[in-house]
C-alpha cells in the first residue's frame, strides 16, 4: 500500500503530487453549503477534505515540529498553503481513481467493505470531540465512505497493472556499495536553505579535497579520513543506476572493490569515493522490485492522465478558500492511513 500510493501519503510537502492531475479545473457556481469539488458526478465535502487535511497536518508537525508552519517562503505562497494543495489533489486524486475504477467494471467484494466498515468504526472511535469538530463534524459514515474509495483506489490500480511484469536484469538493477567523503561547495542559511558558496570558498573546497585525496594516494587510511573530513549526512551508501547524479555514477560505477576516484564535482560539492562492493546481492534483489514498481506506477500514470484529462473538475474556491489549518492540543490525531493499512495490508 505505501508503494502503490507514496505519491499521496508521504509526498514531501515542498513538491508535488506523483501523479500527474490533467483533470479541467472549472470555477463554478450551485454548490451545496459544505461541498469543496465535484468531480463529474463525484462530490466532496468539506468534512472529507478535512480529514485529509488534519491528519496530513499532524503528520507533518510530528515530524517536523509545529514551528514547520512559521518558515516563510518565497513570494505569497505559505507552507499552509502547499499543505492544503496536498491534502485536495490527494483527495481528488482517490476520487478521480474510483470513477476510472466504475469505467472498468471494479468493485470492492463484501469482505472488502466489511474491512472498510471496521476501519471507520475503529477510526472514528479514536477520535476526540474536538478532532470530530475540527473535521466540520465528520461522521463514521463518512470515514467509512473514505476508506471505501480509498480501497477501490487501490484496487483499480492493482487491476490496471496486474499483467505488468518486466524482467530485471542483474545488471540493470545492479547496486553497489561505497564510502564517500564530500566537501561541501554549499551553505544552509537561517531558514535552512541551500547557498551556493562563493567562487573563492569553492575553490578552498576543492583545494581540501585535493589535500584529502593526495592523504589517501600516500597511504593514509580512507575510513579515517572519511571521519574527519566528510560532509555528507551519510559515510556509507548503497545504490543502484539512475539514483545518483551521473558524474557520481559513473565513477563509482567504474571502480572495482577497494578501488578510490579521483575528485568528483556534483551539485553538493567535491566528493571522493571508494568502492566496498561492486554487486549487492540482497540490494540488487530490493532494486529489482523498487523497478518493477516503478514502471507499473508509470503504466497506470498513462492510464491516468489519459482518463482523468477528459473530465471536469469543478471547486467551490470561495468555500476552500476559508479553511484554515485547525490549532489545538487535543488535535493530534495522524492515525487515518495508518488505520487503513491495519485492515487493507
Amino acid at each position: 500500500m505505501k508503494k502503490i500510493f507514496s505519491f499521496i501519503l508521504i509526498a514531501v510537502l515542498l513538491t508535488g503530487c506523483g501523479l500527474s492531475d490533467n483533470t479541467k479545473i472549472v470555477f463554478t457556481t450551485g454548490f451545496g453549503a459544505k461541498e469543496v469539488f465535484r468531480i463529474e458526478d463525484s462530490s466532496c465535502s468539506l468534512s472529507e477534505v478535512m480529514v485529509y487535511l488534519v491528519n496530513m497536518q499532524n503528520e507533518y508537525e510530528n515530524s517536523l515540529g509545529s514551528q514547520i508552519w512559521d518558515v516563510e517562503l518565497d513570494g505569497d505562497t505559505t507552507l499552509e498553503d502547499r499543505l492544503k494543495e496536498k491534502a485536495l489533489s490527494s483527495i481528488a486524486q482517490v476520487k478521480t481513481m474510483d470513477l476510472l475504477a466504475q469505467m472498468n467494471e471494479v468493485t470492492l467484494s463484501d469482505e472488502e467493505l466489511e474491512k472498510a466498515s471496521k476501519a471507520g468504526e475503529e477510526y472514528f472511535s479514536s477520535l476526540t470531540d474536538a478532532e470530530i469538530e475540527a473535521m466540520d463534524n465528520v461522521s463514521q459514515e463518512t470515514i467509512t465512505s473514505l476508506y471505501s474509495e480509498y480501497a477501490l483506489a487501490n484496487k483499480v490500480y492493482e487491476y490496471i497493472i496486474k499483467d505488468i511484469n518486466p524482467e530485471i536484469s542483474d545488471d540493470e538493477a545492479r547496486t553497489i556499495t561505497v564510502e564517500q567523503i564530500l566537501i561541501k561547495t554549499y551553505t544552509l542559511d537561517e531558514n535552512g536553505q541551500r547557498v551556493e558558496m562563493s567562487a573563492t570558498d569553492k575553490a578552498e573546497a576543492y583545494s581540501k579535497a585535493t589535500e584529502v585525496l593526495a592523504q589517501i594516494n600516500d597511504g593514509a587510511s580512507f575510513e579515517t579520513l572519511m571521519d574527519e573530513y566528510n560532509e555528507a549526512d551519510e559515510s556509507t551508501i548503497s545504490f543502484g543506476k539512475g539514483e545518483k547524479d551521473s558524474a557520481y555514477e559513473e565513477a563509482a560505477f567504474n571502480l572495482g572493490t577497494g578501488e578510490v576516484s579521483g575528485i568528483v564535482e556534483n551539485s553538493d560539492g567535491y566528493n571522493i569515493i571508494k568502492c566496498i562492493s561492486t554487486f549487492n546481492r540482497e540490494e540488487t534483489e530490493a532494486n529489482k522490485v523498487k523497478i518493477v514498481e516503478m514502471r507499473r506506477t508509470q503504466v497506470f500514470s498513462e492510464h491516468y492522465d489519459e482518463f482523468a484529462s477528459k473530465i471536469s473538475r469543478d471547486i467551490n474556491s470561495k468555500l476552500w478558500e476559508q479553511v484554515t489549518l485547525p490549532k489545538g492540543d487535543d488535535i493530534t490525531t495522524d492515525t487515518f492511513f495508518e488505520v487503513y493499512e491495519k485492515y487493507f495490508e
